[in-house]
């Protein structure tokens, strides 16, 4: 009987009129939600910026002297090598939280109160991508103070540096989409976390962010190279004027930052897609 009372009621909701607008807003109402419950859970932000800060000193100071780049095996060269793969594999890192959050929405029967509001279908993980990209920002933001610190610096000038960190919160927002595909397609926030690392150490480990390309297997150089995490990575460099991978022959290393820009985009417009189709099925 409770059953069949939900099924009218839901049946019976005002369905949204539809529109770009009634899309943004409804996207940036959840948008807010959750950024208002990431304020109720400060931990969950500490321990997101505990872990860039423990790579930089890791890979800086413990692998710094043993790290080849451009002949160099100079710890300062290493460092401005370094941080734009840190930088990278900070925003992408962050998509295990978005997949875990929208797990744990379905698993607690939240999605199912969304769907009976007359709201767009796509605004529960579009808001949901938008929140998480405002705690990335800031962590990257916390993560620049410490790099400088550890002798990062910038040499292209303050607006390249702007276009480096808007490829890489583009890069951040793409992968989200993946995240929250694998949220919507797992059963428990435990599972989301670990599907969604799983994947990403392969992505962020087996490109150039910590290591030049060249110096890897020959069969695995054109998957480094070819990796979107790799472009953006590559992008950075240049857009921040720190040392770089070797030259190479493939396309995404020759054209860094258009490549960036294409890899962010189909990835978003794909997995968007996919989580969206995935979302309304399971809201069925």
């Amino acid at each position: 009987m409770t059953t069949r009372t939900e099924e009218v009621q839901t049946s019976l909701a005002p369905r949204p009129s539809g529109g770009i607008v009634q899309s943004v807003g409804d996207s940036l109402v959840i948008a807010k939600r959750n950024l208002i419950r990431m304020t109720r859970i400060p931990e969950v932000v500490l321990f997101g910026l505990i872990q860039p800060i423990m790579f930089v000193v890791l890979f800086s100071y413990v692998f710094g002297g043993s790290m080849n780049v451009g002949g160099s095996t100079s710890p300062e060269v290493y460092r401005n090598f370094l941080m734009a793969g840190i930088f990278a594999q900070t925003v992408t890192f962050a998509t295990a939280g978005a997949g875990a959050g929208i797990a744990d929405d379905m698993h607690k029967g939240l999605i199912d109160r969304f769907r009976s509001l007359p709201m767009a279908r796509g605004a529960v993980l579009t808001g949901r991508t938008i929140a998480d990209l405002v705690q990335t920002t800031l962590t990257v933001l916390v993560l620049v103070v410490v790099a400088l610190l550890v002798g990062w610096r910038i040499h292209e000038g303050i607006w390249k540096a702007l276009g480096a960190f808007g490829l890489l919160l583009l890069l951040g927002y793409a992968f989200s989409w993946i995240g929250a595909l694998i949220g919507l397609t797992v059963r428990t926030p435990e599972a989301a976390t670990s599907g969604g690392l799983i994947w990403l150490f392969p992505v962020t480990f087996i490109s150039n962010a910590f290591v030049d390309s060249s110096q890897m297997a020959s069969w695995l150089q054109p998957i480094a190279d070819w990796n979107p995490f790799s472009a953006t990575v590559q992008a950075c460099r240049v857009l921040f004027g720190n040392p770089g991978v070797s030259p190479s022959d493939a396309w995404p290393m020759q054209h860094p930052v258009w490549a960036s820009l294409i890899w962010s985009v189909v990835i978003t417009v794909v997995f968007r897609t996919l989580a969206v189709r995935k979302y309304r099925r399971a809201a069925t």
